[in-house]
C-alpha cells in the first residue's frame, strides 16, 4: 500500500505509517477485519496500538510505503493538495524487494497520480484495479486506486471501510 507523504511529526501519534489520529486508516482496517474500527486505537492515550499493527500487518502481508521520498509543504497543512513532490519514490526498486508482492494499493489521489505516471497505467475507478505488466520485474500487478483515508476525504468510514474490505476480499486475504 502506498499513500502520499506523512504529515508534520507533530501531528504524529506514533512513528509508522498514518500516524496522524486524525487519519482513518487503522480505523478502516479494524472496521474490516475486527469488525470494530477502534480495534487498533488506545483511546486512553490517544494513540495507536503500533505493536499490534504491525504485527498484524506481518501476518497478513501488507506492506506500507510512501510515494514520494522527498516533499515541500506549501502550507502547514497535512493535504497533499498543499504537497509538492521533490522526489518520487522508486516503486519499482521497492518492488524487486517484494516479489511476493501480487497489487500495489494507492490510498489517495496524489499516490494515484504518481503511480500512474510511474507505470504509464490509466486510472482505475475508485475501488477498482487494473493490471499492469511491470517490465523490470517480469510479471503483472493489479493496481488499485483506492479512496484516502483522510477525514478530508468527502466519503463515510463505513463506505471506506467497505471499499477497502471489497479489495482485501478480491485479494483472498479475507472472506
Amino acid at each position: 500500500m502506498l499513500g502520499s507523504f506523512p504529515p508534520s511529526t507533530k501531528r504524529w501519534a506514533m512513528q509508522f505509517f498514518y500516524p496522524n489520529m486524525q487519519n482513518d486508516m487503522w480505523r478502516i482496517f479494524g472496521s474490516v477485519f475486527h469488525s470494530n474500527p477502534l480495534y487498533f486505537i488506545n483511546e486512553e492515550q490517544k494513540c495507536f496500538k503500533q505493536q499490534l499493527l504491525t504485527e498484524f500487518l506481518s501476518q497478513k502481508g501488507v506492506a506500507l510505503f510512501d510515494t514520494a521520498t522527498s516533499v515541500r509543504r506549501l502550507r502547514g497543512t497535512a493535504s497533499d493538495k498543499d504537497l509538492e513532490v521533490v522526489e518520487e519514490t522508486n516503486v519499482i526498486a521497492l518492488l524487486q524487494q517484494l516479489p511476493n508482492c501480487v497489487a500495489i494499493a494507492a490510498t489517495g489521489q496524489k499516490a494515484t497520480q504518481i503511480l500512474c505516471q510511474q507505470f504509464g497505467a490509466q486510472l482505475p475507478s475508485l475501488g477498482q484495479y487494473c493490471e499492469i505488466f511491470v517490465e523490470e520485474l517480469r510479471r503483472s500487478l493489479r493496481f488499485y486506486r483506492m479512496p484516502s483515508s483522510s477525514r478530508a476525504y468527502p466519503m463515510k468510514l463505513e463506505e471506506k471501510s467497505a471499499t477497502y474490505r471489497r479489495m482485501f476480499v478480491d485479494l483472498g486475504m479475507i472472506e
